[in-house]
């Protein structure tokens, strides 16, 4: 009788264990949905929606990215780490021992309703990553990092040990959706030697609905209305010595609307170059100039799929750098004070003799007048070569 209950008392500490690590190991979350590998925000807008993943971040599995399918309304997307019982109607990163990275503002929450600067706003497209690194924490603090696309964003110090530290992300409006990946890697590329291509993304000054991927740009907005336009713009702008670009177009979409020009620096970022004031582009779709107005003229051909565009400056032979030019200071050096410049354009003898219509022959291209420079843009047959201008 006595083998009998000890073999009883036996199985329910059994069945007690698993409920216990049943409990221990599930995911939690409220006012979110999960498909797969998707997360996507099921409440009002007036109410945070949590996810909080099963297991802490650990020696086999320091890190974690979450990729942005859609921004919703605001975009309001949170990701970071919390302790295991973390209140689900709260952002990470908003109660004590958690700390989040915001989509919406770039900021880091540290156990703050009140964030600090960190790094830039994210987008549709962008990836979001968090990790901890494990040789770098002792007596309870613990370095935690994160990353944008790939590359480190910042690091943080936490008190905090990684058996406490569980991946987390938070939405708050209609629409947001991310795709989350608990098993990403950080850095095996480089520990491995294998190629790590470059992103190019430090060469934009902004970008928005649009994603690089070396020198692939793609656009990955919504595309229903005239306002959902896709924005690239340069860090810095052409000069003497870099005065043209071009692109290829690799896919043209449903219906090719690219766009290639110049505009101001804080030109609007849900409209085409051309259409706004300050702006001159070649569109591919309808091969029209748009000249700062909704309206183009006929201009050149239409663009495909394979075709080549380019955009340069053909600068006055007596062009003088101004020094009130847009420039971020770090490159101040590319924007000397107002001194007279050789134009590479016409470094060559030969080429000084040739007169302009010679010299709009030899490009099969068109220049537009723009105030003491001519902006000049090109479709070429074939891939033209960059080395000609």
């Amino acid at each position: 009788m006595d083998e009998i209950n000890l073999h009883y008392r036996f199985m329910n500490w059994r069945r007690r264990i698993r409920e216990v690590r049943a409990v221990r190991y599930r995911e939690r979350f409220k006012r979110m949905m999960r498909d797969g590998e998707v997360l996507s925000y099921q409440g009002n807008s007036d109410e945070v929606g949590c996810y909080v993943a099963p297991r802490p971040l650990s020696k086999g599995n320091s890190y974690f990215e979450v990729t942005i399918i859609d921004t919703g309304v605001r975009g309001m997307i949170a990701v970071g780490l919390v302790p295991q019982y973390y209140k689900l109607d709260h952002q990470p990163g908003w109660l004590p021992h958690s700390l989040a990275y915001h989509a919406d503002d770039g900021k880091l929450y540290n156990g703050n309703t009140i964030g600090q600067q960190f790094g830039p706003k994210c987008n549709r497209g962008d990836r979001i990553g968090c990790g901890i690194y494990l040789e770098a924490f002792e007596d309870g603090q613990t370095t935690v990092f994160f990353t944008k696309n790939g590359k480190e964003v910042g690091t943080v110090v936490v008190p905090a040990s990684p058996e406490a530290l569980y991946p987390a992300v938070g939405m708050h409006s209609l629409g947001e959706e991310v795709q989350l990946d608990l098993q990403a890697e950080w850095g095996m590329a480089k520990e491995d030697g294998l190629m790590i291509v470059d992103s190019h993304e430090d060469e934009w000054g902004r970008l928005h609905d649009v994603r690089v991927t070396g020198s692939l740009l793609e656009y990955v907005g919504k595309g229903k209305s005239i306002v959902d336009v896709g924005l690239a713009q340069a860090r810095l702008p052409l000069n003497t010595r870099c005065h043209y670009y071009e692109l290829e177009i690799t896919d043209a979409g449903e219906k090719c609307y690219i766009a290639l020009g110049l505009a101001r620096r804080d030109y609007p970022k849900n409209r085409h170059p051309g259409w706004s004031r300050g702006s001159i582009a070649y569109h591919a779709d309808d091969g029209k100039l748009f000249q700062g107005s909704g309206v183009g003229d006929a201009f050149g051909p239409r663009c495909f799929e394979g075709d080549v565009m380019g955009c340069g400056i053909m600068f006055p032979r007596d062009y003088i750098l101004d020094s009130g030019d847009d420039s971020d200071d770090g490159d101040s050096e590319l924007w000397p004070k107002q001194r007279r410049v050789q134009n590479e354009l016409y470094m060559n003898d030969e080429d000084e003799e040739k007169d302009g219509e010679e010299l709009e022959g030899e490009q099969e291209g068109r220049k537009v007048g723009v105030r003491d420079s001519f902006v000049y843009i090109s479709k070429p047959s074939n891939r033209a070569r960059a080395s000609a201008l």
